[in-house]
């Protein structure tokens, strides 16, 4: 066995270890930790992008794309943000002991469907320093134990936020291991923790690219919680009013383009396009995004460039959108049914039944009318935080916050029945 491989399995020991006092621990206790937290990340701001600052330095001398920096990127902001959410969490209803059922049976047996922890997760994750703490805290927030393992990239980012983990959860009472960070860039650490160190872990949550899941969900040992790239499409239904469709998709491509709520092709009602289009092609373009359009729509902006193939079904994650003129509604579900990754997909209609249609037949994630597609996000839910958008459709589906992290177990209470 590998010097890696032995720190690894230590590293399951532990986190099982700790599994226990997590759970039974109080929620006034873990509200506390989760309070600290938030307070620690303020206190280390300076040093938190100090670290950030070698990552980004870093990233840029390897070649890495702008888009995928503002990802890594930590500005004050960024971390106020990342402190205001872990404060979210710590407001958030404790889910534990939740009674979602009640029943009683004719044999006078009490049922009750319990909310639990679900124990051990593994999250592997990529470029973004802020999950290490929105892990962290919706982690503690459902009574669970994790073990984490940032890209390489945002290693040191990691880090720093880490060590304000730590001094939260000892603050608080609580096993430091109940959040343990993998310290080191070598691959082999995700090999390991695909083998679900000795039956430690219960659970593995991928959140990053395309290859990252596909390799997870390929080679675990142990069950895994998906969450497919955001290939997300906005649909004008030829009833849109011009001034909200260009306000919707302005916003759903351009907020932010690195994020995976992003939308990545517009689709125009035939109907509309010529009263709808030119204006939001307008917008758009003003906001910096680079269109690539059919013939069709090229015909009426032909400041765009010419779309290909591979441009649809694409996640371009940078100010590029793909652009289609479409037959009618039936056309764009077809399309988005047949390029589109199950993640966030959202209509523009005044027209009531198009849009009840639309989100019925629709069968992603997250279905949205007259809204941008950057609210898919935990915290835009009301759920505190999210660890990622779930493109699964086993135990979560959509934003994953403390609450969609917990399993459930079933009390039965009696009066000394037997079965006949």
């Amino acid at each position: 066995m590998s010097d890696l491989d032995a720190r690894m399995q230590a590293m399951g020991r532990r986190a099982r270890a700790a599994a226990d006092a997590v759970r039974m621990a109080p929620a006034e206790t873990r509200s506390t930790a989760l309070t600290a937290m938030a307070a620690a990340i303020r206190e280390r701001a300076d040093a938190i992008l100090e670290a950030n600052a070698s990552d980004t330095d870093r990233a840029r001398t390897n070649g890495m794309a702008e888009a995928q920096i503002d990802r890594l990127a930590l500005i004050p902001a960024r971390i106020e943000a990342m402190a205001a959410a872990v404060d979210e969490v710590a407001a958030f209803p404790d889910p534990l002991g939740v009674e979602t059922a009640r029943w009683t049976r004719p044999n006078g047996l009490d049922f009750a469907r319990v909310r639990t922890p679900i124990g051990v997760l593994a999250i592997i994750y990529e470029s973004r320093p802020n999950v290490t703490a929105d892990a962290a805290a919706l982690c503690l927030r459902s009574g669970n134990v994790a073990i984490l393992r940032c890209g390489s990239d945002c290693l040191d980012s990691s880090l720093a936020i880490h060590a304000a983990v730590v001094e939260a959860l000892m603050a608080a009472g609580l096993p430091e291991d109940a959040v343990q960070l993998v310290d080191t860039p070598n691959r082999a650490a995700v090999g390991a923790l695909l083998t679900g160190l000795e039956g430690t872990i219960d659970l593995l949550i991928p959140r990053g690219g395309k290859s990252l899941v596909a390799r997870v969900q390929a080679e675990a040992r142990v069950p895994v919680l998906g969450h497919l790239e955001g290939i997300n499409h906005t649909y004008l239904h030829a009833s849109a009013d011009v001034e909200m469709a260009r306000n919707v998709v302005v916003n759903a491509k351009m907020r932010r383009t690195s994020v995976c709520g992003s939308t990545e092709t517009l689709l125009v009602d035939r109907a509309g396009a010529e009263r709808l289009l030119p204006t939001v092609a307008e917008g758009l373009i003003a906001a910096g995004c680079e269109l690539r359009g059919d013939a069709e729509a090229k015909a009426l902006v032909p400041a765009m460039a010419a779309a290909t193939d591979e441009d649809w079904g694409r996640e371009f994650l940078a100010p590029v959108l793909a652009v289609k003129v479409v037959d009618d509604l039936e056309a764009a579900v077809a399309h988005i049914r047949r390029f589109g990754s199950g993640h966030t997909d959202a209509i523009v209609a005044e027209e009531e039944a198009a849009a009840a249609e639309f989100l019925s037949r629709v069968d992603s994630a997250i279905v949205l009318w007259n809204a941008s597609t950057q609210f898919a996000d935990g915290g835009e839910f009301g759920f505190g935080g999210e660890i990622g958008i779930s493109t699964s459709r086993l135990h979560a589906r959509g934003p994953v916050g403390a609450e969609q992290l917990t399993s459930y177990k079933y009390v039965v209470r009696g009066t000394g029945q037997t079965r006949p």
